[in-house]
C-alpha cells in the first residue's frame, strides 16, 4: 500500500492549486488531530474553555455546509442544520455535539468536505477563483471564500492541537507520511 501522504500546495502551482492545497492540507491535519477518538476524547475539555474536538468537527462541518454548500453552490442546508432556526444553528451546533456519538461526528465532517470539494469544483469550472456570487447582498470570491476557510482551519486546527495533547499526547504539525502537491484535478488523498 506504501506509505501514507497528505496534500499541500505546490511549490510553484496556480493560484487555484495553492489555494485549495493550502485548505486540503488544512483539512487533512485537523482530521489528523481529530482521528480514532471515543466519546470521552471528543468531549474533553482544557481549563475553563468550552472547547471539545467534538465541537470543532461539528462546527467545522456546518461551516463547510453554510459556505460552500449553500452560499456558494446554491444548494438548501442539508440536516441537521436545515432542522434548526438560522439564528440558532451556529450556537446548537456546538453545544449539541456533547449528544453525538463520535460516528455521527466523523460523518457529519466528512459528508460535508464532501459537498464542499463539488461545490467548489463546479465554481472553478464555472469562473476559476475570481467567480463572484451573492452573500448576504454581497459580491463574494471564491478566492475569499477559500482564504477565509483556510484561516478557520488553522485556527480551529490550533484549538485541536492543544486538545489532542490533552487527550493522549499526540503531537506534531503534520499528519504521518510525506506530503504531495495538490492538483486541483486529482482527488484528494
Amino acid at each position: 500500500m506504501g506509505e501514507p501522504t497528505f496534500p499541500e500546495p505546490p511549490l510553484a502551482g496556480t493560484e487555484t492549486e495553492t489555494l485549495l492545497g493550502s485548505l486540503e492540507r488544512q483539512r487533512a491535519t485537523f482530521r489528523w488531530k481529530v482521528a480514532d477518538l471515543d466519546a470521552r476524547g471528543l468531549s474533553l475539555r482544557v481549563g475553563a474553555s468550552e472547547l471539545t474536538l467534538g465541537r470543532l468537527l461539528k462546527h467545522l462541518a456546518y461551516l463547510e455546509d453554510l459556505n460552500f454548500h449553500r452560499d456558494l453552490g446554491g444548494g438548501p442546508l442539508p440536516s441537521p442544520w436545515s432542522d434548526r432556526a438560522a439564528d440558532t444553528v451556529s450556537t446548537w451546533a456546538f453545544a449539541s455535539a456533547d449528544l453525538d456519538p463520535p460516528a455521527t461526528l466523523y460523518e457529519l465532517w466528512q459528508d460535508a468536505v464532501t459537498r464542499s470539494r463539488s461545490a467548489v469544483a463546479q465554481a472553478l469550472t464555472r469562473g476559476g477563483p475570481g467567480l463572484t456570487f451573492p452573500v448576504r447582498g454581497q459580491s463574494v470570491t471564491v478566492r475569499r471564500l477559500l482564504v477565509d476557510m483556510i484561516e478557520e482551519y488553522g485556527r480551529h486546527t490550533g484549538h485541536a492541537d492543544l486538545l489532542r495533547e490533552a487527550v493522549d499526547g499526540r503531537v506534531g504539525e503534520d499528519p504521518p507520511g510525506r506530503p504531495h502537491p495538490y492538483r486541483h484535478d486529482a482527488p484528494p488523498g
